[in-house]
C-alpha cells in the first residue's frame, strides 16, 4: 500500500503507513446548567501509522488551544473546563490527521440541561362534585430536557396510585386526571417533576392545589368522555419505545382497550393494551399504522384514533473499502444508506467537502471544483471528479488524489460515516525484459528481468514456465533467483534439461499492481524417443522394423540403434542390424541373427551430437518363424542303474534353442567296437534320461553314445560321441592275505592285498573293514570304509585287552563283494591310570631340572616303557620322550621372566598314561609335588597354586 499525501512534508509510505481509523468518537451529552467547577470530556482516539494528531471544531470553527483557554486537549480528547451555556453549547467534531490523510468524527452536541423552580405564588383551589371527573394542571416551569411527572397528596411521599384506573398522570403535560371523584379525594395535591441528565438528576414540586369534593348521595351515571388524546400523527424512531396516552372521565370508571386498526396489535405491548398508556417497545416498521383507543362502560363507549409513523436514523447498506490504484487510472466508489426520511449523502476528502458536479445533457463535466485541505494547500480539479449522491467517480487519478475519504449519510435523526483510504501509486513497469535464449542440455541460462515501481512499496518477482509458478526456494533445484537489488529479479536456470524449454514469464508485483514480460528458452539435447515402432515382416532369424522420427530437440539426428530382448531375458541389449549402421534419416531396418520360434520386443534409440535420447515405446511382441534345431543337446553322459541296464542322461534343451514345437531327442548308441548304432526317439522337451534294458548286457560294458534334437521342421546335428558304461554289479572276489595288528589298547592296524579291477564288475570305490568282539555275531559288526585304493587302515575306539574278529570286503557303486577270510587280533592292556608322582624341580640359572617317581604298572596294565614330557613356553610347545630308566629332565626357562608348563605322563604298549602338570617360573626356586594316599598331590613348600591339573609353584627356601 502507498500514498503520496503530503502532511507536514511527510510521505505516506505504502506497506508501512496507514491512515486514521476511529476507535473512539465523541458522544452528545447534556450538561447541568450552572454546575460549579465542572468539566466535560469529549473522547477521540484513532488507530493510525504514524500516530494521528488531533484537532477539534465547534460549530464548524477550529478550536485554538491558548494557554488561558478553558479548552484543553488530553491525547485526542477535548476537555472543556467550567462549561457555560451560551459560550460552550454547540456541535463538536474531532479531526484525526496523519501523513496519509484526515478523517472527521461524527458530530457531538453539547447541550445544557436545566429545571427552574415552580412559581412561589399559591395556586387556586378547585372543586368537583362526587361522581364527576376533573383534572389538576401541573404547569411545569421552564426546563430541558423532558421531565417525568408524579403527584402526591397532602404530604411527601404519599404518591397517587392508579387505583383501578381512576387516576392518571400524563407524562406529556404532567396533569393529574381523575375519572370520577369521591368524597375522600379532598386534599392538597402537589405536582412532583424530575429531570434526568447525563451526570445529574434534579426533582422539584409545585405549590399545593386544594381539591374539594362535594358529596352527592346519589351520583349521576355518566357515559365515558375521553379527555386525554394521543396525537393524530405520532413519529417515533426505529428501535425506541412509543407511548400513546388515552384517558376518559365517566361513572362508572371507564375501562380502556387498544387495537391496531389496520393490523394485529403486537404481543410486545403486553398489559399496556388495557391501560391508559399503550407502550410499544423496540419499534420497527411493522409497527406503523392506525391505532385506536376505546373507552367503555355500561353507559356507553367512545373511541379515538391516531397514526404511528416509524422513522429511522441512517444505516449503511453499502460502504466503501480502501483502494489502491495506479496513477492516471479511474476510481469509482459507491455507498448506500437506508433511513426514514431517506438520507442524503455527501462526500469528504481529508475532512473537506467534495462539491457535487452537475452532469450536463451534452455529456462532459463542465464544473470546476476547488478543495481546501487541512494543510491549506489549494487543489483544483477540473472535469475529473463527479459526485452524484452515493457515487463518487474520479478519473485520470493523480498522486494528489490520495487521502482519507468519507461518505456521510444523514437525515434529521442522525448521521453515519463510512471511511476509506485512497492510495494512488506509480505503476509498476518492466524496464529490462528477458530475452529469448538457446542452450544445450546441461548448460546454465540466465533470464534477466528488471522493473521500476513506486518507491514506497515492496516489489517482488515471480517466474512462471508455461503458466506454472516456479519454486525458486527448492533445495538443489534447477531454478534460482539471482541476488541483487530489489528492482532486479533475474532467473538462473542451472543444468538446463529438455523439460525446462518453453515460455518463461517474469511478473514484477506490488500489492496493488503488476507487470509481466516473457521470453522463450530453447534447450538443445539428445533426440526424443522415436514413435510408431512396428514390425512389418518377420522370418526365422530376422525381422523388419519401421518407425517415425521423434523430436530432434533442435539438433539433427545422426543415427539409430535398435535394442531387443526375448521372452527368456529381461535386459535390453543392442541387436545386430542390416545395415549395421543406421543413418539418422532412416525410418526402417532389419534385425538379424535372431533365434527361430522366439518372442522378441524391440526399441529404437535416436542419437545426435549431444547424446542418445530416450528409447521408443517397445514394439508389440513378435515371434520369429520356426526352423530345424541348429545345436545339439549338451551334458551327454550316464551310467549306473540296475543290472542289465544302460542309462543315458543329458541336459534338456533351453527354450531359445528349440526353434519350433513338436520338440524331442534322437539317441544313437552302440557297444564300443561294434559297427551298428541303435537309434531311439525320446519325445518331450523336458526329457533328460533314457534307460535301455537288455538281459544280455554285461556289467560295466562301455557304449558309444550321441544325441541330437528334432522338431516339426526337422532334425538338428548330432553331438560329439560320449562313452557311457552299463550298470555295475557287486564285486565277485574278496581281498586276500588279511593281517590285523594291535597298536595300543584302543587301536589296531589292518592290511590286505589289493584286488584286480577286472574282477569287480565296475569301478572299485574302496574297501570295507568289518570287526566284532568275541562272542558277538558278525551281523552286528562295526564297519569302517576306506575311499580309494589304499590297502591298509587303522581302526580306533576299541576296548583294551579284547579279542576282535576282522574281515575285509571290496565295494563299488552296486554294493560290496564277498568277505575275505577272517582274522583275529587282541588289543593290548591299558596304560596305568596314575600320573607320575612326587614331582619336584630345581632352578639353576636359566635352566630347571624336573624329577618324578617311576610309575609302576599293575598286572592288568601294560608295562611302562618310558615317559613323555610336554613342556610349553608362552607361545610355543615341545615334546620330549624319555626311556623308562630316566625319571628327570633339564629344560630351559624363558628369558623374559615367563613360566614353563610341564606335563609328564608314562607310556608303553597300551598307550599313554595319566598326566601330571606343573607350572614353573623364574622366581619359584625349588619346589615339590607329593602324591598323597587319596591320589591328590600335596606340596612341602610354603605356597602353592591349584589349577585344573594340580599345579604347584614351590618356594626358594625349600
Amino acid at each position: 500500500l502507498h500514498t503520496h499525501i503530503l502532511i507536514c512534508g511527510d510521505v505516506c509510505v505504502s506497506g508501512h503507513n496507514s491512515g486514521p481509523v476511529f476507535e473512539e468518537q465523541p458522544s452528545s451529552l447534556i450538561y447541568p446548567e450552572g454546575m460549579p467547577e465542572g468539566k466535560v470530556t469529549l473522547s477521540c482516539q484513532a488507530r493510525a501509522s504514524p500516530a494521528a494528531i488531533y484537532r477539534w471544531r465547534v460549530n464548524g470553527t477550529e478550536i485554538a488551544f491558548a494557554e488561558d483557554s478553558h479548552y484543553t486537549q488530553v491525547a485526542g480528547n477535548l476537555v472543556i473546563n467550567n462549561p457555560q451555556n451560551g459560550r460552550d453549547g454547540g456541535s463538536y467534531q474531532c479531526l484525526a490527521i496523519n501523513r496519509c490523510g484526515t478523517i472527521v468524527s461524527r458530530v457531538a452536541n453539547l447541550k445544557f440541561g436545566y429545571l427552574h423552580d415552580f412559581p412561589p405564588e399559591s395556586r387556586s383551589p378547585q372543586t368537583v362534585h362526587e361522581g364527576a371527573g376533573t383534572f389538576l394542571a401541573c404547569q411545569p416551569p421552564a426546563h430541558y430536557p423532558a421531565l417525568s411527572y408524579r403527584w402526591f397528596i397532602n404530604e411527601f411521599p404519599n404518591f397517587i396510585q392508579p387505583e383501578g384506573g381512576r387516576w392518571f398522570v400524563s407524562q406529556v403535560t404532567g396533569n393529574l386526571y381523575l375519572a370520577n371523584a369521591r368524597a375522600n379525594d379532598t386534599g392538597n395535591y402537589f405536582c412532583f417533576t424530575t429531570i434526568n441528565m447525563d451526570i445529574s438528576t434534579k426533582s422539584i414540586f409545585s405549590k399545593a392545589v386544594q381539591l374539594t369534593v362535594y358529596p352527592n348521595a346519589n351520583p349521576r351515571k355518566a357515559a365515558p368522555n375521553i379527555r386525554v388524546r394521543f396525537p393524530a400523527e405520532t413519529y417515533a424512531l426505529s428501535g425506541q419505545t412509543a407511548q400513546l396516552e388515552c384517558f376518559a372521565y365517566g361513572n362508572p370508571i371507564p375501562k380502556i382497550r387498544w387495537r391496531k386498526v389496520d393490523g394485529i396489535l403486537p404481543p410486545k405491548v403486553g398489559a399496556s393494551a388495557e391501560g391508559p398508556t399503550l407502550i410499544i417497545p423496540e419499534l420497527n416498521f411493522d409497527d406503523e399504522g392506525m391505532y385506536e383507543c376505546e373507552v367503555y362502560t355500561s353507559e356507553g363507549r367512545e373511541t379515538h384514533q391516531g397514526r404511528v409513523s416509524v422513522q429511522a436514523q441512517p444505516e449503511w447498506l453499502q460502504v466503501m473499502s480502501d483502494s489502491e490504484v495506479e496513477i492516471s487510472s479511474e476510481l469509482q466508489w459507491s455507498c448506500a444508506a437506508a433511513g426514514k426520511p431517506r438520507p442524503t449523502i455527501r462526500w469528504l476528502r481529508n475532512g473537506q467537502p467534495l462539491t457535487t458536479q452537475v452532469k450536463m445533457s451534452c455529456g462532459p463535466l463542465l464544473a470546476l471544483m476547488c478543495m481546501c485541505i487541512v494543510s491549506l494547500t489549494i487543489i483544483c480539479v477540473q472535469d475529473r471528479v463527479e459526485v452524484n449522491n452515493g457515487r463518487l467517480r474520479i478519473s485520470n487519478l493523480a498522486l494528489e488524489d490520495s487521502g482519507m475519504y468519507q461518505c456521510v449519510a444523514e437525515n434529521k435523526h442522525g448521521t453515519v460515516y463510512s471511511n476509506a483510504e485512497l492510495r494512488v501509486q506509480d505503476a509498476t513497469k518492466i524496464t529490462l525484459a528477458p530475452s529469448n535464449a538457446d542452450i544445450n542440455q546441461g548448460e546454465n541460462a540466465t533470464l534477466q528481468c528488471h522493473a521500476s515501481h513506486d518507491p514506497t512499496m515492496d516489489l517482488t518477482f515471480t517466474w512462471f514456465l508455461n503458466g506454472v509458478l516456479l519454486d525458486l526456494e527448492e533445495p538443489n533445484g534447477h531454478y534460482r533467483r539471482l541476488e541483487g537489488k530489489e528492482t532486479i529479479g533475474d532467473l538462473l536456470i542451472v543444468n538446463g534439461q529438455l523439460s525446462h524449454a518453453g515460455t518463461y514469464t517474469c511478473t514484477a508485483q506490488t500489492v496493488v499492481d503488476s507487470a509481466v514480460a516473457s521470453a522463450k528458452l530453447v534447450v538443445r539435447g539428445p533426440p526424443g524417443p522415436p514413435g510408431g515402432l512396428l514390425v512389418t515382416r518377420n522370418d526365422d532369424t530376422s525381422v523388419e522394423l519401421r518407425w517415425s522420427h521423434g523430436y530432434d530437440n533442435h539438433s539433427p539426428i545422426g543415427k539409430y540403434v535398435i535394442l531387443g530382448r526375448s521372452s527368456q531375458t529381461h535386459d535390453w541389449k543392442r541387436m545386430r542390424t542390416d545395415p549395421a549402421n543406421i543413418e539418422g534419416n532412416a525410418e526402417s531396418a532389419r534385425v538379424i541373427d535372431l533365434r527361430p520360434w522366439m518372442d522378441y520386443e524391440f526399441q529404437v534409440i535416436a542419437s545426435n551430437i549431444l547424446g542418445s535420447g530416450e528409447p521408443s515405446m517397445p514394439s508389440q511382441p513378435v515371434r520369429t518363424k520356426q526352423a530345424a534345431p541348429t545345436v545339439a543337446p549338451s551334458g551327454l553322459g550316464g551310467g549306473g542303474g540296475n543290472r542289465n541296464e544302460l542309462i543315458i542322461t543329458w541336459t534338456p534343451m533351453a527354450r531359445e534353442y528349440q526353434n519350433g514345437d513338436g520338440f524331442g531327442y534322437i539317441l544313437a548308441f552302440r557297444k564300443q567296437g561294434m559297427p551298428t548304432w541303435t537309434v531311439v526317439r525320446v519325445p518331450h522337451v523336458e526329457s533328460s534320461r533314457y534307460v535301455y534294458s537288455n538281459e544280455s548286457l554285461s556289467a560295466y560294458c562301455p557304449f558309444e553314445v550321441r544325441i541330437k534334437a528334432y522338431n516339426k521342421k526337422g532334425e538338428g546335428p548330432f553331438s560329439q560321441i560320449a562313452v557311457v558304461h552299463s550298470a555295475e554289479e557287486e564285486p565277485t572276489v574278496s581281498p586276500r592275505r588279511i593281517n590285523a595288528t594291535a597298536l595300543t589298547a584302543f587301536e589296531i592296524q589292518v592290511s590286505w592285498d589289493p584286488i584286480q579291477h577286472l574282477n569287480i564288475n565296475g569301478v572299485l570305490r574302496g574297501y570295507e573293514i568289518r570287526y566284532w568282539r568275541q562272542h558277538e555275531r558278525e551281523a552286528a559288526a562295526d564297519r569302517v570304509r576306506t575311499a580309494g585304493l589304499e590297502s591298509m587302515a587303522r581302526v580306533t575306539g576299541l576296548r583294551p585287552n579284547t579279542l576282535y574278529h576282522v574281515t575285509v570286503l571290496a565295494y563299488n557303486s552296486a554294493g560290496t563283494g564277498p568277505p575275505s577270510p577272517r582274522t583275529t587280533v587282541v588289543t593290548k592292556k591299558p596304560p596305568p591310570n596314575r600320573p607320575p608322582g612326587n614331582i619336584s624341580w630345581k632352578i639353576v640359572g636359566s635352566w630347571v631340572t624336573v624329577r618324578w617317581d617311576h610309575v609302576k604298572s599293575m598286572d592288568n596294565e601294560s608295562a611302562v616303557l618310558g615317559y613323555k614330557v610336554l613342556y610349553k613356553h608362552e607361545g610355543q610347545s615341545s615334546l620330549k620322550i624319555l626311556e623308562k630308566s630316566k625319571n628327570s629332565i633339564t629344560l630351559p626357562l624363558p628369558k623374559d621372566s615367563g613360566y614353563v608348563v610341564v606335563e609328564i605322563r608314562s607310556w608303553g604298549d597300551g598307550g599313554d598314561g595319566a598326566a601330571q602338570e606343573a607350572i614353573v617360573s623364574q622366581d619359584s626356586g625349588t619346589g615339590m609335588m607329593v602324591q598323597n594316599s587319596s591320589g591328590t598331590s600335596g606340596s612341602l613348600c610354603t605356597s602353592f597354586l591349584l589349577f585344573t591339573s594340580l599345579v604347584l609353584i614351590g618356594s626358594s627356601g625349600l
